[in-house]
């Protein structure tokens, strides 16, 4: 059993919670023990967000996870403005920043302004790794993390509405981008600071979260497809 499984991740599961999950099912439908069972994914998905989320079944898939990492993702956004947040989403503990409403038209100027290549520094509360360790599990031991700027693509942030404090848009992007760190240049170019509220990842590439199944599907296997 083996191929690409498109799922539609759940806010509050990790993306290996899905690993985890998926390769329980797979384990009893084959007869083996989880541990025997390769299931991996291509890119993670904050716990917090939703949407596309790519799991590899079967070691001649897992194997070319690194591929469809590299393609590029499309997410729905909602920031909110005026407050900081210290994890950059709804999770964090909030500083109020200011309370300049910010006119549309400024708005629309500082989400064209991030566009196109940019120097990005990821978020303290990410996956990466500093020293051996995540950074993230260094940010909440309170450890100060210095995370150097990436090479980032934005290809288009189109306003969906905009009534302050609260801001949708829908950001097409590069692999290797962060959302939070995007709506945390945002907030600082406006002056009134902000954190990504709700997001939703709704491409990778040429998949698309229509073609996505969701986890408590009975009939979740029979969704796995070959890679194009």
């Amino acid at each position: 059993m083996e191929g690409i499984l498109l799922v539609d991740k759940p806010s509050g599961w990790t993306s290996f919670d899905a690993v985890n999950y998926v390769r329980k099912i797979v384990a009893r439908a084959e007869n083996k023990k989880p541990k025997n069972v390769k299931v991996g994914h291509t890119g993670t998905l904050d716990p917090l967000a939703t949407g596309l989320l790519i799991l590899l079944v079967g070691k001649n898939y897992t194997r070319r996870a690194s591929e469809l990492a590299k393609l590029d993702k499309t997410y729905e956004v909602t920031a909110q403005l005026g407050q900081t947040s210290s994890t950059g989403d709804a999770e964090g503990e909030k500083t109020v920043v200011s309370s300049t409403v910010p006119s549309q038209k400024a708005v629309l100027e500082v989400l064209e302004q991030f566009t196109g290549r940019l120097q990005q520094v990821p978020p303290a509360y990410s996956a990466l790794k500093v020293d051996g360790q995540r950074a993230y599990n260094l940010a909440r031991a309170g450890k100060a993390v210095a995370l150097e700027p990436r090479r980032v693509t934005i290809y288009k942030n189109e306003l969906m509405s905009y009534k302050y404090p609260v801001l949708r848009l829908t950001s097409e992007v590069s692999s290797g981008t962060y959302i939070r760190s995007l709506v945390e240049d945002v907030g600082k170019e406006l002056k009134t600071g902000a954190f990504t509220s709700v997001l939703r990842r709704t491409k990778v590439g040429n998949f698309s979260l229509e073609q996505a199944a969701k986890l408590d599907d009975k009939d979740l296997l029979a969704r796995l497809q070959p890679m194009p």
